[in-house]
């Protein structure tokens, strides 16, 4: 028992930090990737004394986080977002400013959508892994992926992407 209390311990401590990434990058602000986080460990740790020992931990906590994200979306309360100022507005042509101006442009497509392209591209994993891990198909992940790239593409300066093909 001490032995599994460990490696949850380690788990935990390892996978928090990019569970907060990818979480950041699914929500698009720090307070409720947080808190996001903090739902899918309790949600892992939960399960995890649930079930016994989990045959993979990674996968679950993936599949948790996402699908705990993209049940927070369906409430009601969600669409609304009130502001006491204004949001600066940030250049778009500064390397610095070409990450806001990805997660701005992440915040705007549906969850699902979203949640499809950072499983892909910032966890790179495969199709058949992303539409496991979400309970989909493979089609539907591709025409997610296929969807959310256009409108990123729509949304982000065409400079965003050149300089992307040159530092690759």
């Amino acid at each position: 028992m001490a032995h599994d209390e460990q490696a949850l311990h380690d788990f935990v401590a390892g996978r928090r930090t990019a569970l907060f990434r990818s979480a950041f990058l699914l929500c698009g602000d720090r307070d409720e990737a947080d808190d996001l986080v903090q739902s899918t460990l309790v949600k892992v740790i939960l399960g995890w004394r649930r079930l016994g020992r989990l045959d993979n931990v990674e996968a679950y906590a993936r599949r948790t986080l996402v699908n705990t994200f993209i049940s927070s979306r369906r409430r009601f309360w969600r669409r609304e977002r009130p502001y006491g100022e204004l949001p600066e507005q940030s250049q778009p042509g500064h390397d610095s400013d070409l990450g806001l101006s990805v997660r701005a442009a992440l915040a705007t497509l549906p969850a699902k959508q979203r949640a499809v392209l950072v499983l892909r591209y910032w966890e790179d994993l495969s199709v058949e892994t992303t539409a496991a891990l979400l309970g989909m198909r493979q089609n539907t992940v591709k025409s997610h992926t296929a969807r959310g790239a256009a409108a990123l593409r729509a949304l982000l300066p065409t400079e965003a992407f050149a300089r992307q093909k040159e530092t690759v």
